[in-house]
């Protein structure tokens, strides 16, 4: 079952390349991802670049298969993290149906980017992917 392997780590590869891009988008247009930050949290664009490095630093982590199972699941966490406190807030408040539908993606995008990261950190071995049992 090598292909399983092969195919799974293209797809963590894939998985680091969304993370990495997303989190430099975050460094070049904070200002446009300040909306989404709640105006109760105190800090205002500093989450951006916070969430920015965050999501470079999963990328890194998981392709240079170290430190697999904490970023997996401390990305699990802040998604599920913006679910709850930016996309539903978001969707239930929305006004016009163009941005409730946006923040119904934003809520689905978010909870399967975090499904996969912690079925990646599930799988990993002493914070390294566990590739040493194949079938």
């Amino acid at each position: 079952m090598k292909h399983y392997h092969i195919l799974s780590r293209i797809s963590i590869y894939l998985l680091s390349l969304v993370m990495i891009v997303f989190g430099v988008f975050h460094f070049i247009k904070p200002h446009d991802l300040l909306v989404y930050v709640p105006p109760s949290l105190p800090g205002g664009i500093m989450w951006a670049y916070f969430t920015g490095s965050a999501f470079i630093l999963v990328g890194l982590a998981f392709i240079t298969n170290n430190m697999v199972k904490a970023a997996g699941y401390l990305l699990a966490g802040l998604l599920i993290l913006f679910v709850l406190i930016i996309h539903i807030p978001n969707y239930l408040n929305a006004g016009d149906p163009e941005m409730r539908t946006m923040a119904l993606i934003n809520i689905l995008k978010d909870t399967a980017i975090a499904g996969f990261a912690m079925h990646i950190a599930a799988g990993a071995f002493h914070q390294h992917m566990n590739l040493d049992n194949s079938d």
